[in-house]
């Protein structure tokens, strides 16, 4: 009987995510600034479009990150080879299991780039196929994935680190203000890609500690924002009249303080996708990317511009994928920080 495989886990993931947006959207149903933000967000159109866009890459990125092994009849299991026994995404179906050929073949093409000779699949691979013979369709879309993974998981480890050490540092001061100062200080100091580098080497390469060394090294500026916040909150008289009411400190930060960050974390969050997204490309043109990422795709395909005729068509499709994925979630940004920001709504 098979264990626990890592798809069971990605499989998990996608449900309580499913799970989590269901009862978001049940819960803003319900809420008065809910409904007034979407109502104000309707308005504008080109950042609905983008939203529509934006929400397209991300199902294509849930698509494939849903997955389960075909059986494999005892008798077919000797000549199926080691294909037939790996877990196939939802994206992954969408395409025949030999959907490749042996090489180069332009977009909707008959033939093979080279040598001319007959493709198993004429004319269906629409992008074209990569130097392996991979369809590039199928190899855009799975890099949707590694993108949404590094924008969306990293940006969930800096935001607690931010929060809990701008909060402290701006709320109590002193030296426990020193002491955050003095960390965020020193790693400022080190040149991001430098320290980026460094930490992958030493982890090792994969997603996990991708996430980790770009987390490290983008929490400074959210936490300096949060601190900078926290220092005008606490002045406020309302916080004041909780503190002589003999309010603790956990009640006030928790009740008073946090809340009204709120808006802060979140425009933050939105914008700070498309830079990390952007820095895991840079990662992958040292080679301590992700593989299968829109980064490690641009990279492979560089060398294929200076061939005779010009293989155009992969750095064509990695790059306007990553274009569009940034752009959607630039305009997004942009509105939602447009709508949260109270400077913003003052002055409009």
């Amino acid at each position: 009987m098979l264990g626990w495989q890592d798809y069971h886990t990605s499989n998990l993931v996608v449900a309580l995510l499913l799970a989590i947006s269901v009862a978001g959207a049940w819960y803003g149903r319900h809420n008065l600034f809910c409904r007034q933000f979407v109502r104000d967000f309707a308005r504008r159109r080109l950042a609905v479009a983008a939203a529509a866009l934006f929400s397209l890459f991300v199902g294509v990125a849930l698509a494939d990150s849903i997955a389960w092994c075909d059986p494999v009849a005892e008798e077919n299991a000797e000549n199926a080879g080691i294909e037939a026994f790996r877990p196939r995404t939802l994206i992954d179906r969408l395409f025949p299991r030999d959907f490749r050929e042996s090489a180069y073949s332009a977009p909707l093409a008959t033939n093979a780039f080279y040598g001319d000779q007959p493709l198993k699949h004429p004319g269906k691979h629409v992008l074209g196929t990569t130097i392996i013979g991979h369809d590039t369709l199928h190899e855009t879309l799975k890099g949707f994935r590694p993108a949404m993974i590094i924008g969306a998981f990293t940006t969930l480890l800096v935001i607690p680190i931010a929060i809990v050490m701008g909060v402290l540092a701006g709320y109590f001061g002193r030296r426990i203000d020193d002491v955050v100062q003095y960390i965020y200080s020193t790693l400022a100091s080190i040149p991001n890609i430098l320290l980026l580098i460094a930490l992958i080497l030493v982890m090792g390469r994969g997603t996990l500690q991708v996430c980790i060394a770009l987390g490290v090294t983008t929490w400074v500026g959210l936490c300096r924002l949060l601190r900078a916040e926290t220092l005008k909150l606490r002045e406020l008289e309302y916080v004041q009249a909780a503190r002589a009411l003999g309010m603790s400190h956990t009640r006030i930060i928790c009740r008073h303080i946090v809340p009204n960050l709120f808006h802060i974390v979140l425009i933050s969050f939105v914008l700070r996708f498309s830079w990390l997204v952007l820095n895991e490309s840079i990662l992958s043109y040292f080679g301590i990317g992700l593989e299968g990422s829109f980064g490690a795709m641009i990279v492979l395909a560089r060398d294929e511009l200076a061939r005779e005729p010009v293989i155009w068509w992969n750095l064509a499709a990695a790059s306007t994928a990553l274009f569009l994925l940034v752009l959607t979630a630039n305009i997004v940004g942009d509105a939602v920080r447009d709508l949260l920001d109270p400077r913003v709504r003052t002055a409009e």
